[in-house]
């Protein structure tokens, strides 16, 4: 009776205006909106069909190969079901190819893959619904039919055949339809230079003597052992014929020829004690595809960790189908952006996060506040690749172009408003000569 009435919404002895959560500290409440509880029990639904059409799927794709085996078997004597399986080379992780063919190549934002993404897994889920509404139409469909006499049967078939004869018109002329579109796009293309009379170094054509001599008949591979100075770990890439004969070609190349390009150009700087002035980033472990963002990241930031004073980083780094060239100056917390293509070339968004996160870890493993965003600058004058295969010699290039002048001038090298002309041939020829010089002796 002394205390009086309760009032609801504040702690006793305590005095007006504190809440009980407030007093007792308790978490807020959160409130979960009706939709979103919708969507997420859709989405788990819709995982559990997608899995059982998948396991349906399997079983009858097996039921039809055993079926298939048991037929052959028959049919063959002695025969080995070991036989339909296909025949499997060696594969090397980092001779994926990389150029810009096929498509325009377009700066690749993190926000638009997974939204790509998002559309996909929504057009999985339809499909799977739609899948299942078609099966319980045609069970539906089966059981009025069975009930029907043999005369309204035979007038359903006879108009079943007279609609699949019109799909099957209709299916031809999809088909021509998509053939003389496919052929239209492959007739507006990009355009991709013939170098098939393009004289090959007499370095490269030994090794592509090798190739059809050791090689290929003996089904061998040339492996390369790179020091712990090259990329900050021991590591070993090996390359196939395949690898080497699209080289000589001018084809497009993946990241183990660049990597073994890399190797050739830190022998060049040990010749002229450059080795703290210039460091290497594996282009294999920080491009697309190569794992999360998070673990590219700590693989940039472990390598500069390892920085000199003004010593620069060379990160050859492919998004998707084109390579570009990343020059990142840690202690001044600049990265310079080079792209062989012409036009107004944006960097790529994940790249650039790659980057960014990796100076973040940096800073805070000197004890450094450090800005709050890294300066990007693009260098707009590198020489411009005349098609579409060729930005992979190109970046192989630009970083011999920048090794080569001691005084690391390249932001002046490649400002705008300089020369924007393709390379000459003999500067790529360059290049190839010198990887296949270096390649040559690691021959048996």
């Amino acid at each position: 009776m002394a205390l009086g009435p309760e009032h609801p919404g504040r702690v006793r002895g305590v005095g007006a205006g504190i809440s009980p959560r407030q007093f007792f500290n308790l978490p807020r409440p959160q409130r979960v909106k009706f939709a979103d509880q919708l969507k997420e029990s859709v989405r788990i639904v819709l995982q559990e069909e997608t899995k059982k059409m998948e396991a349906r799927t399997k079983q009858l794709v097996e039921a039809e190969r055993e079926h298939l085996l048991s037929q052959l078997s028959h049919l063959i004597p002695n025969f080995d079901p070991s036989m339909l399986k296909p025949k499997t080379s060696p594969m090397n992780p980092m001779s994926d190819k990389a150029s810009c063919s096929g498509a325009e190549v377009r700066s690749l934002h993190l926000e638009d893959d997974t939204a790509r993404n998002g559309e996909q897994q929504e057009q999985t889920k339809s499909g799977a619904l739609d899948n299942q509404d078609e099966e319980k139409r045609e069970e539906n469909k089966d059981e009025q039919k069975m009930g029907e006499t043999i005369d309204e049967g035979k007038k359903e078939e006879e108009k079943e055949n007279k609609d699949e004869g019109k799909e099957e018109d209709t299916n031809v002329e999809e088909k021509k339809e998509e053939k003389q579109d496919e052929e239209k796009h492959d007739e507006e293309g990009d355009e991709v230079l013939d170098y098939s009379n393009v004289e090959v170094p007499s370095s490269l054509q030994s090794l592509c003597g090798y190739v059809e001599t050791t090689l290929k008949p003996q089904g061998k591979i040339m492996t390369f052992n790179i020091e712990k100075e090259v990329f900050g770990a021991d590591r070993s890439t090996f390359v196939l014929h395949e690898d080497i004969t699209q080289f000589a070609g001018m084809e497009e190349i993946g990241a183990t020829v660049v990597v073994v390009y890399m190797r050739c150009l830190y022998d060049l700087l040990r010749e002229a004690n450059m080795c703290s002035m210039v460091g290497f980033i594996d282009p294999a472990q920080v491009s697309a595809n190569a794992g999360s963002l998070t673990d590219r990241s700590r693989i940039v930031a472990s390598r500069l960790q390892k920085t000199d004073g003004e010593q620069i980083f060379m990160m050859p780094y492919n998004p998707g189908r084109h390579w570009v060239l990343l020059i990142v100056r840690a202690k001044r917390e600049t990265v310079y952006f080079l792209d062989p293509l012409p036009g107004n070339r944006v960097v790529d968004e994940e790249g650039k996060n790659i980057v960014n996160s990796a100076l973040k870890i940096y800073n805070s493993h000197i004890g450094r506040t450090g800005r709050k965003a890294p300066i990007w600058k693009t260098l707009p004058g590198t020489p411009k690749q005349p098609s579409s295969v060729e930005c992979g010699y190109y970046v192989m290039r630009f970083m011999r172009d920048i090794i080569m002048d001691p005084s690391l001038e390249f932001e002046k090298k490649f400002a705008k408003g300089k020369d924007q002309a393709p390379y000459p041939q003999a500067a790529i020829d360059e290049v190839r000569k010198e990887w296949a010089e270096f390649v040559c002796l690691h021959m048996d």
